[in-house]
């Protein structure tokens, strides 16, 4: 179980420290006028640091809410779909390179196109999939009945996946094109 648990909070490590080096080295001062800051957007902002912070602390404590007393089905479920989440979240946030705004103030950049290789060839918003089952399979393999909130992201993500979709098809040529042809979340499916 300890390396279930080094494991889970390995990733997430990994997953904060790729956000935050690549968006250090891609927007750099001179790539875009810094949104001004509203309590609104400080709220969100701390808000995702203590959900973050819960999640990191949650891997390393005992169970909270297990679901089952044999849990080795669940455990394995659990790292699949999170091993999969992760992987999908880091490699589409990779190949979106300089085309990545924050979700806390998403905006069009100047020189932004529209990415449809790689994974964004199967889904618009392989990130917000990917980040939601890396969610589903921590809680799985944590054994938490937390794994019901995940539920409770999924209209967020929604809500904002349509608001950035708005947002890029008013400034982006052939964004519309791509929304035709691509699914939203899951490839061939949403």
């Amino acid at each position: 179980m300890l390396l279930l648990r080094l494991y889970l909070l390995a990733g997430m490590v990994v997953h904060k420290a790729v956000w935050e080096v690549l968006k250090r080295r891609s927007h750099g001062p001179a790539a875009r006028a810094a949104p001004p800051v509203s309590p609104w957007l400080l709220l969100v902002k701390s808000v995702k640091v203590a959900i973050l912070l819960g999640l990191l602390a949650q891997t390393l404590l005992p169970e909270i809410l297990p679901i089952a007393t044999d849990a080795t089905g669940l455990r394995v479920l659990g790292v699949l779909l999170y091993s999969v989440g992760l992987v999908t979240a880091i490699v589409a946030r990779v190949q979106l390179g300089d085309n990545w705004s924050d979700i806390e103030a998403p905006q069009t950049l100047r020189q932004q196109r529209v990415i449809a290789r790689g994974v964004y060839r199967y889904a618009r918003h392989p990130i917000y999939a990917g980040d939601l089952l890396l969610l589903l399979g921590l809680e799985l393999s944590l054994n938490s009945w937390l794994v019901l909130a995940v539920g409770l992201l999924i209209p967020v993500v929604v809500r904002q996946a349509l608001r950035e979709e708005r947002m890029l098809a008013a400034a982006l040529p052939g964004y519309q094109d791509y929304c035709a042809a691509t699914k939203r979340f899951v490839p061939f499916l949403v």
